[in-house]
């Protein structure tokens, strides 16, 4: 079938992305769907940083590629056992295959097929669904829901409460996914435990909403962006820092009593994550969700790390089940614990995408979906 998506040629053009254009919708050839797989049509889909990583190169990958990778869609048609026609799903950017040593051990995040796939722009089994006359165009996180329908690995799909407005239900797939995942999953963050979020993004935003969720105390925001800064306190936050300010690190420690015990970083900087291992108090723990450039490392004080049995932690997809913890973070939502709709910032059609990265790029836009 013949569908309409937005397309990435090239990497790396110039920002406003309002004039040089990188995402071009075009009309593109979707296979059918193969066994296991299955043909959606996506409802709606969140604009992420990463997928702006992608656009500006800081995340690279093979081109041409369709991009879009949080998303929820309708099973048009199922090859795979489980799923059936009129289904409601969410999208995981992680197809975890269940058998790989990752995936037997509880930690399909980590599962190395599903990371060969995404790396090479496949599906899961190695496939291409997507092509055009210039030749195959690869799947972005084995998604490209920048698209009106996608095939996917159902390993890629959680069923999900079908009354869910699509642009709120995107969200669960990545930002909620990897923000509140980090905090209950890979830090186990408990009640009373200090806490520090720098950045406050989608993900960072989720994150938070994770501490408050636990009854974490104090929580302390850090961001440029002072409106930012101002949902973070009215989402439950104790103090609100900018991120500008030189004394950063200063002022976190002293709204930490010395240090917080668990700092997140969600930026994607080496410098920002520098920043919050030195915001973390002694036998404190460092976790860091961003995405920064391959070529980008960090330093630290070898020795803090013994003699203040420090720790820094790495968070992929928050550390998730997908098919457990989205049930249970929509339940979540349901109930008025979780209010990720204050994370949606606008919805955007499929010919204004260049337009709203030039917003995310900018800071001032949380989350955008893409509506269809």
């Amino acid at each position: 079938m013949i569908v309409r998506g937005a397309v990435l040629r090239e990497m790396g053009l110039p920002a406003p992305y309002a004039e040089s254009r990188p995402l071009r919708v075009e009309e593109v050839e979707l296979a059918p769907p193969g066994p296991g797989e299955l043909l959606v049509r996506i409802r709606a889909a969140g604009l992420c940083h990463s997928d702006l990583s992608v656009i500006n190169g800081s995340r690279p990958r093979v081109m041409p590629m369709l991009l879009g990778h949080e998303a929820t869609g309708e099973v048009i048609h199922s090859k795979a056992p489980g799923f059936a026609a009129g289904d409601i799903i969410a999208c995981a950017f992680v197809p975890a295959c269940g058998t790989c040593a990752p995936c037997a051990s509880g930690r399909p995040a980590l599962c190395e097929p599903g990371a060969a796939a995404n790396t090479t722009g496949t599906l899961l089994t190695g496939a291409h669904r997507l092509s055009a006359d210039s030749g195959v165009i690869h799947h972005h996180l084995g998604i490209s829901a920048f698209a009106d329908h996608a095939v996917i690995s159902a390993h890629s799909a959680v069923k999900i409460d079908p009354s869910l407005p699509p642009e709120i239900a995107a969200l669960f797939g990545c930002a909620v996914l990897t923000g509140v995942g980090a905090v209950v999953n890979t830090a186990q963050l408990q009640a009373g435990r200090s806490t520090a979020i720098f950045g406050l993004g989608g993900v960072g935003l989720s994150a938070l909403l994770g501490a408050v969720l636990v009854g974490a105390n104090p929580i302390v925001a850090v961001d440029v962006v002072p409106a930012k800064l101002q949902l973070a306190l009215e989402l439950g936050a104790t103090a609100a820092i900018d991120a500008n300010a030189p004394d950063v690190v200063d002022q976190v420690r002293a709204a930490t009593a010395g240090g917080a015990e668990y700092a997140f970083e969600t930026v994607g900087s080496a410098k920002v994550l520098e920043q919050a291992y030195a915001a973390t108090g002694r036998g404190g723990t460092t976790i860091t969700v961003g995405l920064p450039h391959p070529s980008q490392s960090f330093a630290v004080p070898a020795v803090s790390l013994v003699a203040e049995e420090r720790t820094v932690k790495g968070s992929y997809l928050g550390s998730s089940v997908p098919s457990r913890d989205i049930p249970r973070y929509v339940a979540l939502y349901r109930a008025g614990r979780l209010p990720v709709d204050r994370l949606l910032t606008a919805t955007v059609g499929l010919d204004d995408l260049n337009e709203a990265f030039d917003d995310l790029a900018a800071g001032t836009s949380i989350r955008q979906v893409l509506l269809f």
